[in-house]
């Protein structure tokens, strides 16, 4: 018996189908629009082996049962239940084996002509090619492996600092962990662990963890994986949205206008001509190998000060994504979390520049707290302060504001800093 339900309550339900979390939320929302509901007595039979395929199914409500056919000696017999899907992928026609309802049962059909809906070339967008998507879009594009594994890249004009970019693993971590969750749910909460040096010419899988599912949250670990090692994890924390109590007791500072302010590409080429600046820093500058990262950032205090400039432990600079983003709350945020690593645990090292000195700063954790929603290719005013800095391992703290002044992002990083230590001398012969 066929029946209609709230589109509402359908797009809820199909979220938590695990085929359909790693689409586009477009392709939901389309899906949604179009699955019919049939329900079935106990006893029914929802499918007989032989019967022509005529689409997807997913139970709602209810449980079935699959038996083999029936001339197999050892026929096979399982239970499917809420959220489980069947008729998705079958080669054939027809169906190898009986589904009987074994209580009242109720499905959502997905009809065979829409079943296209069921692929797309992207996990961001149903109706674009990946290549034709912004920069940094495509760095977070992920594929589906199977269920809870994903494969990523590091593409070419990908930022790298001859590692995999540790906003990289944040990035296409949280994606990966995103295409696990209903999509109501949006991270609000995630922390981070950069356990060894990721390789950039060797794809990354990230394996996701359901740790728990609730009904208003829900929590994934993301282990990333190269040559066999976990070399990165990430705890993320989803939530529905709810309304209740709001204030915010932080304020934007004062900040000129973004697009009154300078390009990083625009600031190198005044660098290079720049005389108040010494000649060799600006030779090392013009030579030095440019790759345009795919998020655009204006420092609000632009100076003459090179990474040899000593300078208070803060920064504060406006970014966005080049390019149009896919309208999903989701990437958005993991954009956010790619740009947050840019930049950030280096402030560290500010008070501690001096001429000739040679230093590397290396993540070793990150954690990122959403309060509100936010666009990524919007204007963002990133504030970043160092309070301290011991031993070997520099802390940084910042804030993120959108262009009205809201407080849309707090986050912590702690890194290690260590100073290069200058190459030993080639011992040569005297002969």
């Amino acid at each position: 018996m066929e029946s209609a339900m709230n589109t509402e309550s359908v797009f809820e339900f199909l979220g938590n189908v695990p085929l359909l979390q790693k689409l586009p939320s477009s392709s939901l929302k389309k899906i949604a629009q179009v699955v019919v509901l049939k329900r079935y007595g106990k006893g029914d039979y929802v499918i007989r082996e032989d019967q022509a395929w005529d689409g997807c199914y997913f139970i709602f409500a209810g449980e079935a049962q699959v038996s083999g056919p029936a001339e197999e000696e050892n026929r096979s017999e399982f239970l499917l239940k809420k959220y489980d899907y069947f008729g998705h992928g079958i080669s054939a026609h027809v169906h190898s084996a009986d589904i009987i309802a074994t209580s009242e049962l109720t499905c959502l059909v997905l009809p065979r002509d829409h079943c296209r809906l069921l692929e797309t070339n992207s996990i961001w967008q149903s109706d674009k090619e990946v290549q034709k998507c912004s920069l940094v879009e495509r760095i977070l594009h992920l594929d589906p492996l199977e269920l809870n594994i994903f494969r990523g890249i590091t593409l070419p004009d990908a930022p790298k600092f001859g590692k995999v970019f540790g906003g990289q693993f944040m990035g296409q971590a949280l994606a990966a962990a995103s295409k696990t969750v209903d999509f109501l749910k949006i991270v609000h909460s995630l922390h981070s662990y950069f356990l060894l040096v990721g390789d950039i010419d060797i794809p990354i899988i990230y394996q996701v963890h359901r740790i728990r599912d609730g009904n208003n949250f829900a929590t994934r670990r993301v282990d990333a994986i190269q040559k066999g090692n976990i070399i990165f994890i990430l705890l993320a924390s989803f939530q529905k949205e709810q309304q209740g109590f709001d204030h915010q007791e932080s304020t934007m500072p004062s900040a000129p206008d973004p697009d009154t302010l300078l390009s990083l590409e625009e600031l190198r080429e005044r660098r290079i001509t720049d005389p108040h600046l010494p000649r060799s820093y600006r030779n090392k500058v013009a030579t030095a190998n440019f790759v345009p990262w795919p998020i655009d950032i204006r420092f609000c205090d632009p100076s003459n000060s090179t990474n040899q400039t000593k300078s208070p432990p803060r920064l504060r600079y406006w970014f966005r994504a080049k390019g149009k983003l896919s309208d999903d709350q989701a990437l958005h945020r993991c954009v956010v979390a790619f740009a947050s690593d840019l930049i950030f645990a280096s402030v560290s090292l500010n008070p501690h520049r001096r001429k000739g000195l040679r230093s590397a700063a290396l993540s070793l954790d990150h954690a990122m707290w959403f309060h509100r929603p936010l666009r990524a290719d919007d204007w963002l005013l990133f504030v970043i302060v160092s309070p301290t800095a011991h031993m070997t391992r520099g802390f940084v703290s910042g804030q993120m504001f959108n262009r009205k002044g809201e407080l849309v992002v707090s986050l912590t990083q702690e890194a290690l800093l260590r100073e290069a230590r200058p190459p030993k001398p080639s011992v040569t012969s005297k002969l």
